[in-house]
């Protein structure tokens, strides 16, 4: 007589097959309000791409194959090679279908900062990875169509088509760039950089140097081409350093080895030397930090998009979890502490796209006002500390609704939980960008105004801010803004009251008053330990529909 100890029951079954924005109203509601509704039907069907089970798959593997440093060939050539697993490969080839690698069209393109934040935003719930290369790709462009020679590379930049081929770039269809800053000895402060440029005739804007130094953090080690920042008559300067020399020669950029990374694995990222490497000077001498600044916005602003991915992922894994799993007779989320932990989540999530959003909208518009160019300048930085921060937390406790199962590295918890640190990190942390919001307000007082009246004003039309709003005006106008320990709180204030804001002006009632209660009336300092969340049946249901 057969027998089994047990058959199983009650596990989750894996979230696969669902359209990724049909079922984010958030998402949908901010693409239409700024302006890229054009692109409505195709985001739908990136979304229902990216949910099928193949592109899962792809995107499980090439985080578990890590890349793979070649240094030699048989023969003891020196070749630097970076091996990826297929699946990077397609992966990347997506982004670059959906246009994610192009910051801006030559066209000034209708809405396209705000399409290409949403396709980002779907793309990182499923890979996070590719976003690194695809980003700073974005973000070369506009610093190169200034130069002369830009015109040979605007077909490969403006391609949509994905070229892995480690080729010279005039045998290829298109083109990554990346980025080399940061030193040993530097970090975040980039003027300790000691990688010297000497020019090889008169110098000059678009003259040919010669590289000699080295690169900590080497993001897509093998891009065909990267913006380096080095020091050239006691100054920084940016070069444009191609993988490949003019003569079709491989550059003298040696890659000694990969980083072990804690997430973000299936990108490469290296350490490398310059030995004597081809660069030619992009911008006038000395304007190297200023040119990366002007990046920085924009690879800044993808630091927000990636951790709203992530964010949004991890809490739609954990309302699949709690419908899913039973606990004590009745389904996870019918237990009203999960309820409340879960809806507080959702507001974050929420809260964090909708910023996000009208961040890209402020990019569209770029300078045509006084307060759209305050959004880029102020929020982009502030975006990226809270957001970015706030994304940690949520991760976490996502994770742990999941219980041990969370913990299990064959699940999806581990690797959104690794993924989450990178976006503080890159790019600048959390203190740094504090440090900038207060640098932009003290600088450009016009700019600051333009945003903190507007922020007031609006805040003002709701008793529950005023008083909040007030004391934040106050703040800034005062000697705090002086005051360096300070900055953390005042972004706080500046992100949670524009977050509110937002919602106000554009959320179902439910939803935006739910946040005022629990960010601005009642703060908790874990989620779910602030008010009760009395519509939080109607805002689980908005957020992941049946």
């Amino acid at each position: 007589m057969g027998w089994t100890t047990h058959e199983v029951a009650n596990q989750v079954p894996d979230l696969i097959g669902y359209n990724l924005y049909d079922t984010d109203a958030a998402l949908r509601e901010a693409v239409r309000r700024e302006g890229a509704g054009a692109c409505d039907n195709d985001l739908s069907r990136y979304g229902a791409r990216l949910g099928a089970e193949d592109v899962m798959t792809l995107a499980r593997r090439a985080n578990r194959n890590r890349p793979e440093l070649e240094a030699f060939d048989r023969c003891g050539r020196r070749v630097d090679r970076v091996q990826f697993d297929p699946a990077w490969h397609q992966l990347m080839a997506y982004a670059f279908e959906h246009g994610m690698h192009i910051g801006a069209w030559p066209d000034g393109r209708a809405g396209w900062s705000v399409a290409r934040a949403a396709y980002y935003l779907l793309h990182g719930q499923v890979e996070a990875g590719t976003l690194c290369p695809t980003t700073m790709t974005a973000a070369a462009a506009p610093a190169l169509r200034g130069e002369p020679w830009f015109d040979a590379l605007a077909p490969h930049l403006y391609s949509l088509r994905y070229d892995a081929r480690d080729l010279p770039l005039p045998s290829k269809d298109g083109m990554t760039i990346g980025m080399g800053m940061t030193e040993k000895q530097g970090g975040s402060d980039l003027r300790a950089n000691t990688t010297r440029a000497f020019p090889v005739g008169g110098g000059g804007r678009g003259a040919v140097f010669r590289l000699i130094g080295h690169k900590w953090f080497f993001s897509a080690p093998t891009a065909d081409a990267h913006l380096v920042l080095a020091r050239h008559d006691d100054s920084l300067s940016c070069f444009y350093v191609p993988r490949w020399t003019p003569d079709g020669t491989l550059n003298a950029v040696r890659i000694q080895r990969l980083k072990d990374k804690m997430g973000n694995t299936s990108n490469a990222s290296a350490e490398v030397e310059f030995q004597d490497a081809h660069a030619v000077l992009v911008g006038s001498p000395g304007r190297g930090i200023a040119i990366l600044a002007d990046m920085a916005m924009r690879t800044r602003h993808d630091c927000v998009l990636g951790s709203a991915a992530l964010l949004r992922q991890a809490v739609v894994q954990a309302l699949h979890y709690a419908r899913h799993r039973q606990t004590f007779g009745k389904a996870l989320i019918d237990h009203g502490l999960m309820r409340q932990v879960l809806a507080d989540l959702v507001l974050e999530s929420e809260a964090a796209t909708a910023l996000a959003l009208r961040l890209a909208g402020a990019l569209d518009a770029g300078t045509s006002s006084p307060l759209e160019h305050a959004w880029v300048r102020i929020m982009t930085p502030a975006a990226k500390f809270w957001v970015c921060k706030r994304t940690e937390q949520v991760v976490a406790e996502c994770m742990e609704v999941w219980g041990g199962n969370g913990y299990i590295e064959d699940g999806p918890m581990p690797r959104l939980y690794r993924e989450a640190p990178v976006n503080s990190i890159w790019e600048g942390s959390g203190n740094i960008m504090c440090l900038d919001v207060l640098r932009a307000l003290r600088r450009d007082p016009s700019v600051g105004r333009a945003f903190v009246d507007t922020l007031v004003h609006e805040a003002s039309g709701d008793t529950r801010l005023r008083d909040r709003a007030h004391r934040l005006e106050g703040l800034l106008a005062g000697a705090e803004i002086e005051h360096e320990p300070r900055a953390r709180h005042i972004v706080r204030e500046v992100v949670l009251l524009t977050q509110a804001v937002l919602l106000l002006r554009h959320a179902p009632q439910f939803v935006a008053d739910a946040f005022v209660q629990a960010r601005i009336v009642a703060a908790g300092d874990v989620f779910g330990g602030g008010v009760a969340i009395d519509a939080a049946p109607e805002i689980l249901a908005r957020a992941w529909p049946l």
